[in-house]
Parts: C-alpha cells; sequence; structure tokens
C-alpha cells in the first residue's frame, strides 16, 4: 500500500502533463518544462480587488484546520494565527475568519496589525466558491499532429514559446470541433485531434555555436545584434550543412520519440498523424517530407512483376544505347551494375572511371548524357539514391541550368509513420526552392509519403509564398480564399467583391449593347464558375494555396500589419477549422453546415 501511494501519478490536461501526488509536483509529458507545484486546497482567502479565492500553502492549512478545530471543540474563538510571512490571520467565529496584511512597526497613531487595512476574507473548503474547472478534454483522440516552429525561440508578436502557442492552437480547436462538428460529437463519432509541438531551436543552439558568434558580434546595437544571432540566422544555418545536418536530425527525431511516446500512452490510439510547420519549420518538414522513401508494396509502380520488367526494360534501353555510340562491348559492365537509362543520365565521370570505363568510350558517353539532360527533363520519381534539400528527381528545371543552385548535402532520416497531410503555415517553401534553381514542380509528382499538402497564408504575411504557380506557370489564378468560420466573408471584402462584380457587369453591358438586334433581349448577366484548375498531384489533384481573409483593420494599412500576418496562425480560427475538416474528411467526418466557398 506503502508503494502504491508513493507510486500515485495521475494524468490531468489530456494526457500532457503528469501529476506526482506524493511529491505535489506537474511535469510535463512530451516536452522540457519547469516542474510546476501541486496544491491540495482547504483553505483559502480572498482580498477585495481579487477576483478569485487563493488558496492557503498544505502546511499552513494544516495549522488552520487544527486551530479551528479546537475552537470548535472548545467553543473557543478569537483566535490568532501568524502565517509565514508574519500576517495574521484571526478566527473570530465558523463564519467569520479574516486575514490581516503584515505591518513591520506600529504607525504613529499605535495602531496594531489587527486593526490597519481591510482584511482580507478567509474560507474554509470549497463551497459555494464559483471555481470555473474546466470539464476537461474529451478522452478520445482522433488523430495526432505534430507542430514545427520557424525561426528563433519566440512564435508569436507576444514572444511566447512554440508551447503556449501549440496550447492556443489546441484550444481553439477544442471550441471549433464544437461549434461545426456538434453532431458528431453527439453521436460520439468523434473526440479531438491532440497537437503536439517540436521544439529543434534550443538543440541547435547547444551546439555552441552561440559561444562562436558572441565572439565575433560587434558591441554596438547588443539587443539588435543578439536577436538577429537567435533567429534571423536560423536561416542560414538551415543553409549550411552541417547545421543543416543537425536541424533535420533534430527534427525527426523529436517527432519519432514523441510518436512512440504518445503510442506508449495511448495503447488504444488507432488513427493517423499529420504534421504542420510555420515559416521555416514548414521547409524542414517539406524536406523530410521528399525525402522519405515510400514502402515497395504501397508503390502503385512498385510490385514484383512491374519492378522486374521495368528493370530489364530498362538495361535494354542501356544496350541500345550503347549499340548507338559503337561501346557494345561494355554492355556487360553496365548489365553488372543494374544500370538503367534514368541511372545513365545521372552518371558523372567519376562513376564512369570507377566502372573501369577507358577515357575514350567515357567521352562519348558523357556527351551523351550532357546532349539528352540539356533537351529533355528527367521523369520524376519517388525513389532516389541521392538525398539533397531539392530532389532533382522531382522537379523540372530550365535547360543548362545546375539543380539545386544552393545544393546542401544532408542525411534525412526516415519517419517511423506515413503523415496523412502536411499544413504549411506562413511558409517560404516557393522561395527557397526558386533560390535553389527549381523553375518548376512537375504535376506529377506527390510526395512519397504523404496525399496532402495544404499551403496556408495571411495575404500580408511577408514570409509566405505560394506553391500553385510553380506547378501550372502558365496560367495566372488566385489561390483559394478561406471561408471565415462563421460561414461568411468579413464584411469590408463582401463589399469590394460586389462593387467589383457590378463594375464589371456595368462595363460587361456598355460593351455589348450596340451588338443586340432589335428582336433579341440580352441575357440575364450570369456569373461564370471558376474553372477548375489541374493543380498535379502534390495535394491529390486538389487545391494547394489558402490564403486566409484580412480582418477589416488590417486593411487599412498591409505594412503595420505585416508582421502580425506572419504570427496569427495560432490564434486564427479560419486556419484551425480548414485544419480539422481536412482532417476529419479522411474519416468521412464532415462539418455539420457546409461553409459557402469550400472546397
Amino acid at each position: 500500500a506503502g508503494k502504491d501511494k508513493e507510486d500515485v501519478v495521475v494524468p490531468t490536461s489530456g494526457g500532457r502533463y503528469d501529476v506526482y501526488l506524493k511529491k505535489r509536483q506537474r511535469v510535463a509529458v512530451y516536452w522540457e518544462e519547469e516542474v510546476s507545484e501541486v496544491r491540495r486546497c482547504t483553505w483559502f482567502y480572498k482580498g477585495d480587488k481579487d477576483n478569485k479565492y487563493i488558496p492557503y500553502s498544505e502546511s499552513f492549512s494544516e495549522e488552520l484546520e487544527e486551530a479551528y478545530m479546537i475552537a470548535v471543540t472548545l467553543d473557543e474563538w478569537k483566535k490568532k494565527l501568524e502565517s509565514p510571512n508574519r500576517e495574521i490571520i484571526i478566527l473570530h467565529n465558523p463564519k467569520l475568519m479574516v486575514h490581516y496584511h503584515p505591518v513591520a512597526i506600529s504607525d504613529d497613531w499605535g495602531s496594531t496589525p489587527t486593526e490597519q487595512g481591510r482584511p482580507r476574507t478567509v474560507k474554509r473548503g470549497v463551497e459555494n466558491i464559483a471555481a470555473e474547472i474546466p470539464n476537461g478534454e474529451p478522452l478520445q483522440i482522433d488523430h495526432l499532429v505534430f507542430v514545427v516552429h520557424g525561426i528563433g525561440p519566440a512564435c508569436d508578436i507576444r514572444f511566447r514559446s512554440i508551447v503556449q502557442c501549440v496550447n492556443d492552437f489546441r484550444n481553439v480547436s477544442l471550441s471549433m470541433l464544437q461549434a461545426h462538428f456538434k453532431k458528431a460529437q453527439e453521436q460520439q463519432q468523434i473526440g479531438r485531434v491532440e497537437f503536439l509541438p517540436v521544439n529543434w531551436h534550443s538543440s541547435l543552439h547547444s551546439t555552441g555555436v552561440d559561444v562562436d558568434l558572441e565572439r565575433i558580434t560587434l558591441p554596438s546595437i547588443n539587443r539588435l545584434r543578439h536577436f538577429i544571432n537567435d533567429t534571423i540566422l536560423d536561416v542560414f544555418f538551415y543553409n549550411s550543412s552541417t547545421y543543416c545536418q543537425t536541424i533535420v536530425d533534430t527534427v525527426a527525431s523529436e517527432m519519432n520519440r514523441l510518436y512512440q511516446l504518445f503510442l506508449q500512452r495511448n495503447p488504444l490510439f488507432s488513427g493517423g498523424v499529420s504534421i504542420a510547420g510555420h515559416s521555416l519549420g514548414s521547409l524542414i518538414l517539406f524536406d523530410l517530407l521528399t525525402n522519405q522513401k515510400a514502402a515497395p508494396e504501397e508503390d502503385e509502380h512498385s510490385d514484383e512483376g512491374s519492378r522486374t520488367t521495368s528493370s530489364n526494360r530498362g538495361i535494354e534501353e542501356v544496350k541500345e544505347i550503347l549499340k548507338k555510340l559503337e561501346l557494345s562491348e561494355y554492355c556487360d559492365v553496365f548489365e553488372k551494375e543494374k544500370m538503367d537509362r534514368q541511372a545513365l543520365l545521372l552518371c558523372t565521370e567519376k562513376n564512369l572511371k570507377e566502372m573501369g570505363i577507358p577515357l575514350g568510350p567515357r567521352m562519348k558517353i558523357l556527351h551523351y548524357i550532357s546532349s539528352k539532360t540539356e533537351t529533355q527533363v528527367s521523369p520524376c520519381s519517388n525513389h532516389s539514391n541521392e538525398v539533397l534539400v531539392t530532389p532533382a528527381w522531382c522537379l523540372s528545371h530550365e535547360p543548362n541550368l545546375n539543380l539545386p543552385l544552393f545544393k546542401v548535402s544532408a542525411n534525412y532520416p526516415q519517419l517511423n509513420y506515413k503523415p496523412t497531410i502536411f499544413f504549411a503555415f506562413g511558409s517560404p517553401i516557393g522561395m527557397f526552392l526558386t533560390v535553389r534553381g527549381v523553375k518548376r514542380i512537375n504535376p506529377n509528382y506527390s510526395l512519397p509519403t504523404c496525399k496532402g499538402f495544404f499551403n496556408i497564408f495571411h495575404p500580408f504575411d511577408p514570409v509566405a509564398y505560394r506553391i500553385e504557380p510553380m506547378i501550372v506557370p502558365d496560367l495566372e489564378f488566385e489561390p483559394m480564399l478561406l471561408p471565415h468560420h462563421k460561414g461568411r466573408k468579413r464584411m469590408h471584402l463582401a463589399v469590394e467583391a460586389a462593387s467589383t462584380d457590378a463594375e464589371a457587369e456595368a462595363e460587361s453591358s456598355v460593351e455589348k449593347q450596340p451588338d443586340t438586334k432589335p428582336d433579341e433581349t440580352p441575357p440575364a448577366a450570369v456569373k461564370e464558375e471558376a474553372p477548375l484548375i489541374n493543380v498535379g498531384r502534390l495535394n491529390g489533384g486538389n487545391r494547394i494555396d489558402y490564403v486566409l481573409q484580412e480582418k477589416p483593420i488590417e486593411s487599412f494599412n498591409e505594412y503595420l500589419f505585416a508582421l502580425q500576418g506572419h504570427l496569427c496562425y495560432w490564434e486564427s480560427e479560419d486556419t484551425v477549422l480548414l485544419v480539422l475538416k481536412e482532417i476529419y474528411q479522411t474519416q468521412g467526418i464532415t462539418l455539420d453546415q457546409p461553409l459557402p466557398g469550400s472546397q
């Protein structure tokens, strides 16, 4: 029994914290956080300006309880007790107990501590205390989402950590579930979605790099330089092969660790896993996902028969190429190395030399490779032997363009699960791909292990870039407007859209009026539906770019709200609702009422 008492651990806050009853401590389960104190509350006090009762420490509560019981038993009241802070508590009777503030010495009037100031009310027990104790979160977890932060230790305009921001995101998701999935909740079809933060910044800056930076940092404008070293430089760290490896290792290993720990604590969990990244965090996840290896049995082109046939066909193609180059005597060498046409086009002079190909034939083969890579794009594939930040095997590029321009080699770890959906918030993925030399994403390309990809951004976010124009570069079209969570357009946007439509209709009627014959009546103005746009397989054929609706006050000055636009996603109901809608849609569960304008 004694051992059981020592080992009593109570999971709280949806299983994200454990309370050790004997130690009176609350400990975070999934992330590092300072241990907080837990009190068993029996005695409370409340001042005139306090809006709630505050509990005394357990040791002093025991003293109060002992004095109270003696007073009740002997019916002797007006007992005085001194608290650990030298504050005076007087028990006048069972219904009147007061707490006086401490006074170091008597004042000029000779008043004592018991007479000075307005006393606090003292209360025994929790009866009639209007404490707002939350009901708690649903026990059933339907889906798990890992959230990766961007640059720096602070994630929003209030300089809060990723843990605090994800707490906000989770709280908003609970309120959105109650507002938009009420039927499914009442029928007990759903529980909730769990969001867990993934922190890589502290691991990166614990490598000793901060000490090295401090040594070379100028002493002037100290706070600004410290801010840059702690935040902006994370972008440069990610483009360094050394620190890029540290970052991707940390993110992948942390997500794998959290996944295993979550399964240990939730053995009945049978839902899917998705991942979300903010700012630079979304780029890290995109690079990780492009370098995952799909399981052969799940690859639509990788069953045993087709693989063997394809391999044999590839080797035969190489033999034909060698025959054209009058190098048939080297067919056996290429067959032994299992060289197909795609592998041949990736060969370098060093590779051919290692295969024992003499200089003359080597030059012929390299000239052939050069001529082919200049005139055609390599076919898209979901497999690669060489792992790069931007895989050349899935992205199209202009002739004579080395891809990527900023090639950061890294050994990308594999995740222990296959994400259902990848959500990018305020993401610079498009910009980084362009800077690396990527001109176009092959429409047939999809992430090897993740079939869903949503790029969500605020219209004034200075860090966000679109993805769809890289897939369909010849067509100009707007991103999908994210529906307001209350099912309408914001007022100023609705007025603007109505004004634009009215102007367009007026211009159209003026232009077409002369062409109308007397015996014809002009047709009623019908707004054409936006044509369906094929944006490739990156999001399973569905739209990728989603733009939030700015608030009316934000529309007055885009520049003033630019920073807020990049940090708004944690408390954005519209963003959270899209995440929940897409996650539950994979389980066949829809919103109570479809939002207008949603896909």
